[in-house]
């Protein structure tokens, strides 16, 4: 029955293993869609309190989320306007876009601003409301200009209509008036220091995350592109969308698997072969590490339903640390010799390899306990990946290791590992040990001292300098403001919101007369509250109480009777509703502008225009009941400080549990056990002080591995030593296969094009090379404590 078991236990295990590998098979590929995430923000974890804020924030970052703006830019209005219309026709008729405007289709501007006029005595401008309630005020006056300004050059409101110029001054305040780009030759175009630029807007055929779409529309643009330059030499394009970050975001992530994964494959590999001399063992270690990556990925998307970029590239360096529970077991094969027997093999590494497993899910859970959702999915991966490479050493790879091991170990591995381990041995001992502890806090205490800290969100989130200077360009010229900062003005009704943001605009006025800032952009100004439109027509109700009088005037200036008389039929309008609002094609492109989530609340979102200090703008809405200014960045950021402090904290609790399971396991050989983890953490601390790199939450993160991998060492090392006592340095050899291993696949993602990554990466560079270099510090060679 016995010689049974390991068959059974590896048939059932490979059954269960193909089944979760053709499930993960099938999320990954069999649904229709990607489900690799591409969308940075949603990495981010939630940071404000008021939930519409959260609503906010991804209500603004997707508003056109779909879309591409792209602005042709040359020196010459003509050839910047023929280039537009070409790359609008050459975009239109390629299938990656739904839609395309370069050329304004035609419109009738009296249609399109008619509906204000039947609320045109409700709508006035802070300056004419001043100037009725002035007791001097001269209606003469104002039809006197209004007369001698009949034609305007930019969306005007006919005179009939607007005899006074009310209604015009209030048009001329709006988002469409103020807008840089005005229709010149049916082309949005705007003039800025000597350059003509001109717009064009593409609306992809599907997401901007959906990574068919992305290469469909970038390779559309491309080749619309490079035609546009060879007609119109001395073109520049700028372009700005979600899409180019995905795209980034994407490449970026495949480059790093490739070196990551890839690199690190061929280097276990080699070193596998060379270590083992055969390849069966490579093979096995591989099927086992295999075997954790696809159990991980798939329990990944059946939990979160995605995989972020994070997690892609992290899953890549996974490889390192799977493989170790394969490799203990293949040297403690090679390591028996003649004497192996697959089952003892399993009870000889099951006591060290459950302890290494218990600290690496400690590690990771820890990691887990943070807010961040790619934080809390790349736990989910490691532990799941962790949990089932060791599940198959104990249930595969006795049934495919039966057999003695052909070749022990690389001789010359095994001595370079001897002598390694007797000179870390001694210093570990007696008076050289404690010269050795006091030189290296010597030479660490300056590197702890230059230490600082960084928790800037773009550790996290970067975009390529060449796309951000584009963005940025396509702001200034086009004036569209920094949605990453905005106010959030929430009330219990539609009219409690309006009467809010109409206070925090005459604070914003203000700052634009400072000269502080550019402008504004917010629902108010096109909707007046009920209470703002009240006051309106009570200014203008003395002037009208008369009506013969009005009607005289008006005749005396000289419009028809039956003009006159309409216009002051309409005296009696109705106010302007939200509903009507919402309804007029105007509003179309400020919709989202308006917030109404039933039960978590309305609100309404002002971005202002100009100004990227948070303290200025956060000093206009002081004050102001249900105004609060939004900064998702610096949200986040603070987040990170909060989240890196506790980090230092949950490190010393998880290094006082591992201390706790060791004493249990180790009794009074536990200190020397801990010491090199301990070690390897502080002094990878002091390199990162000397190399000028300030601490993030990232580094904590890494440091909480460190505890874990380095302890796996040291358990390792202290379990194996009396099972391989006549094969000195054999041991610390399977140590030193696990520590290189492990550097191949985290040390890479120190070259990773996310920084939050590469922060990971030279963390556990340093703090693994450290650890496996201190580690026989625990177990001095035959000098070991039995358990």
């Amino acid at each position: 029955m016995n010689r049974c078991a390991p068959p059974l236990r590896a048939v059932l295990f490979s059954a269960f293993a193909l089944i979760v590998t053709g499930l993960g098979a099938w999320l990954l590929l069999g649904r229709g869609g990607s489900p690799i995430q591409t969308d940075l923000l949603a990495m981010l974890p939630a940071t404000e309190r008021h939930p519409l804020a959260e609503a906010a924030v991804e209500r603004l970052a997707h508003a056109n989320g779909d879309r591409v703006v792209l602005l042709v830019e040359h020196a010459d209005d003509a050839t910047a306007k023929d280039a537009a219309r070409e790359l609008g026709k050459r975009l239109a008729a390629d299938p990656a876009f739904a839609s395309v405007t370069a050329e304004l289709p035609p419109f009738d501007l009296d249609a399109l601003f008619a509906p204000y006029l039947a609320h045109r005595f409700h709508l006035l401008t802070d300056a004419d409301r001043e100037a009725l309630l002035h007791p001097d005020y001269d209606p003469t006056q104002a039809l006197a200009r209004r007369l001698n300004q009949p034609f305007l050059a930019g969306l005007g409101i006919a005179l009939q209509d607007d005899p006074f110029g009310w209604l015009q001054h209030w048009m001329e305040q709006q988002p469409w008036s103020r807008s840089p780009l005005t229709p010149e030759d049916d082309l949005l175009t705007a003039h800025r220091d000597d350059r003509s630029y001109v717009m064009v807007l593409a609306a992809l055929r599907g997401s901007s995350y959906d990574d068919s779409v992305q290469r469909a529309a970038l390779a559309a643009l491309a080749r619309a592109e490079q035609a546009v330059i060879v007609h119109h030499p001395g073109v520049r394009l700028l372009r700005a969308g979600a899409v180019f970050h995905a795209a980034e975001a994407r490449a970026g992530a495949e480059r790093d698997v490739h070196v990551v994964g890839l690199a690190s494959s061929l280097g276990i590999a080699v070193l596998l072969l060379w270590t083992y001399r055969s390849p069966r063992p490579l093979l096995l270690a591989f099927l086992s590490t295999a075997i954790g990556v696809a159990c991980a990925v798939t329990v990944t998307l059946l939990i979160f339903g995605q995989l972020y970029l994070l997690t892609l590239v992290f899953g890549a360096a996974l490889l390192g640390e799977a493989v170790d529970y394969s490799i203990q077991y293949l040297c403690a094969r090679a390591n028996a010799g003649p004497a192996w027997q697959a089952e003892r093999g399993v009870r000889q590494v099951r006591p060290a390899l459950l302890l290494a497993l218990a600290t690496s899910l400690l590690g990771y859970a820890l990691l887990g306990l943070m807010p961040f959702p790619a934080l809390r999915q790349m736990a989910c991966f490691a532990m799941v990946g962790m949990l089932a490479a060791c599940l198959s050493v104990f249930c595969l790879l006795p049934a495919l290791l039966a057999k003695p091991a052909s070749k022990p170990l690389a001789p010359s591995l095994v001595r370079f590992a001897l002598a390694l381990q007797r000179r870390a041995g001694r210093l570990g001992r007696g008076r050289s040990g404690m010269l050795a502890a006091l030189l290296l806090l010597l030479v660490a205490l300056p590197g702890w001292l230059r230490l600082g800290h960084d928790d800037d969100i773009h550790l996290l989130i970067t975009s390529p300098a060449e796309l951000a200077e584009q963005e940025a360009r396509i702001r200034d010229v086009t004036g569209i403001g920094n949605s990453s900062q905005f106010y959030l003005v929430h009330g219990d009704s539609a009219e409690q919101v309006l009467q809010r943001e109409e206070a925090l605009e005459a604070r914003l006025q203000t700052l634009v007369q400072q000269g502080q800032l550019e402008g504004w952009t917010g629902a108010a100004g096109m909707l007046p509250s009920m209470q703002r439109q009240q006051a309106n027509q009570a200014a203008l109700a003395p002037l009208f109480a008369n009506r013969a009088n009005i009607e005289a005037l008006l005749l005396r200036a000289g419009l028809r009777a039956d003009v006159a008389s309409a216009y002051l039929d309409a005296w009696r309008g109705q106010p302007l509703g939200l509903p009507e609002w919402l309804a007029m094609p105007v509003s179309t492109p400020f919709r989202y502008l308006w917030m109404d989530q039933g039960k978590a609340g309305i609100g309404s979102i002002v971005l202002p225009q100009g100004q990227d200090d948070a303290g200025i703008l956060r000093a206009a809405a002081a004050g102001l009941p249900g105004v609060a200014l939004v900064d998702k960045p610096a949200s986040v950021s603070a987040l990170f400080g909060r989240y890196r402090e506790y980090a230092s904290v949950w490190l010393l609790a998880a290094l006082a549990l591992v201390s706790a399971v060791f004493g249990w396991r180790y009794r009074h050989a536990a200190p020397r056990v801990i010491a090199a983890p301990l070690l390897g953490i502080g002094l990878t601390l002091a390199v990162l002080g000397y190399l000028g790199q300030p601490l993030t939450l990232f580094h904590w993160m890494a440091l909480m591995l460190v505890l874990g991998v380095g302890a796996n060492y040291a358990v390792f090392l202290h379990e194996g030593e009396p099972h391989a006592a006549h094969l000195p340095g054999a041991t610390y050899a399977g140590v030193l296969l696990s520590a290189v291993t492990a550097l191949l696949s985290f040390g890479l993602l120190a070259l990773s094009s996310m920084p939050a990554l590469q922060h990971f990466g030279i963390t556990l560079l340093l703090g693994i090379g450290f650890t496996a270099l201190l580690v026989p510090v625990a177990s001095p060679v035959r000098e070991y404590v039995a358990v």
